[in-house]
């Protein structure tokens, strides 16, 4: 869109859970960069975080440039800048006082954007794009909504990401490139490939002896993370060691190293099922067209139950009533932290149903448009 190039964006992302935040943060920002021609500065206050899944990053540096993206050190004591003609806060982070006030002083005031989290909740659409004016200064907040439906901003999503995901999928090359590129064989033709991602999870146990019963071979593989602490407690190990495999009946476990993103997301189209957690992840997952469970961020007063329900609703209105339902008996077991090993044959035996409807799912996704292109035309409007 090329209104948008040359547009001066600042992001601000104060880093909560650990990859999530930074990692749609680090997205968008790319994407702005790239597809869009904006001069964007990225403002974090856990670059080592950012580290993990960008490599190039340095977590010494002050500012640095990666990708076209500024990339900047977010201090308490921040620095006397300019502020940019876009201005997003991640997640309801709180801008630092001295910026906020030269927003308020600049003869044109900046686009305030307030990028919310992640929900499929209705009233999600009604709240889209509603703004809110400072009590005191002369700025005005806008309130964006990620989504599932056009009413909403839709996800982040790169131009031509469908067509890359496809192509790796139909590629026995690319897939055994990608195996290779982890130290491991192509699958064997009756075993199901598991990547495991999430928070620490009670259900855990069940959930591997389940597999480790399976009457066809089941690879667990598990980015280093908060789950490999428990995998190990299941095998009886002090601690696992990244590219080895541990078998236990029918099922092999792998800890695999830290991934960038680009390498994730050839994870998750690589394997049958996949478990995210957070928002990040989970959106990645939605792309890869695979079946997949979620493990949401537990919030206070069980209010993540509601936002998984919601979701739930959602994905699951197409599919036949009986896959339905015990996709949502799994995914809640999941979330429950217990019984997701007793639920899970339910849920794996609608396997066809399940990957067909992954692949209308994400066709859906793409007919609601972007969260980078929806951005930049609701901005185009405002500036």
């Amino acid at each position: 869109m090329k209104e948008a190039r040359g547009q001066r964006w600042d992001i601000f992302c104060a880093v909560v859970d650990n990859y999530g935040d930074i990692g749609v943060s680090w997205r968008l920002a790319r994407q702005l960069a790239a597809e869009y021609g904006c001069d964007v500065r990225l403002w974090v206050d856990d670059l080592p975080s950012l580290q993990r899944i960008l490599p190039e990053i340095s977590s010494g540096l002050e500012s640095q440039r990666v990708a076209g993206v500024e990339v900047c050190q977010w201090h308490p004591s921040f620095p006397d800048v300019a502020p940019a003609e876009v201005v997003i806060e991640a997640f309801g982070c709180e801008l630092p006082i001295s910026y906020v006030t030269a927003m308020a002083a600049l003869p044109r005031q900046p686009v305030w954007i307030n990028l919310e989290y992640l929900s499929a909740e209705k009233w999600v659409g009604e709240y889209h794009g509603l703004s809110s004016p400072h009590p005191r200064l002369p700025l005005i907040k806008y309130f964006f909504f990620p989504g599932f439906t056009s009413q909403t901003g839709g996800l982040l999503v790169e131009s031509g990401l469908e067509g890359r995901r496809r192509e790796f999928q139909d590629s026995p090359e690319l897939k055994q490139a990608f195996w290779r590129s982890v130290n491991m064989s192509p699958p064997g033709e009756d075993e199901c490939r598991v990547s495991l991602f999430g928070y620490e999870n009670p259900a855990l146990h069940g959930l591997l002896a389940a597999w480790s019963l399976s009457s066809s071979p089941v690879t667990c593989l598990v980015p280093e993370g908060r789950l490999v602490a428990g995998v190990a407690s299941f095998l009886e190990l002090p601690r696992l060691e990244c590219d080895r495999d541990h078998k236990r009946g029918n099922l092999a476990v792998r800890v695999l190293p830290f991934m960038d993103q680009l390498h994730y997301d050839a994870f998750l189209w690589a394997c049958d099922c996949n478990f995210v957690r957070g928002e990040d992840s989970f959106v990645r997952a939605q792309w890869a067209a695979r079946p997949f469970a979620w493990h949401i961020y537990p919030q206070q007063e069980d209010a993540h139950w509601v936002k998984l329900g919601a979701f739930l609703d959602h994905y699951c209105a197409a599919l036949p009533l009986e896959a339905a339902s015990d996709v949502r008996v799994f995914w809640e077991a999941w979330n429950r932290g217990s019984g997701a090993g007793d639920a899970w044959p339910g849920f794996w035996r609608h396997r066809p149903v399940l990957e067909q409807h992954a692949q209308q799912w994400s066709e859906y996704l793409l007919k609601q448009g972007g969260l980078a292109s929806s951005l930049v035309q609701f901005c185009n409007k405002r500036l």
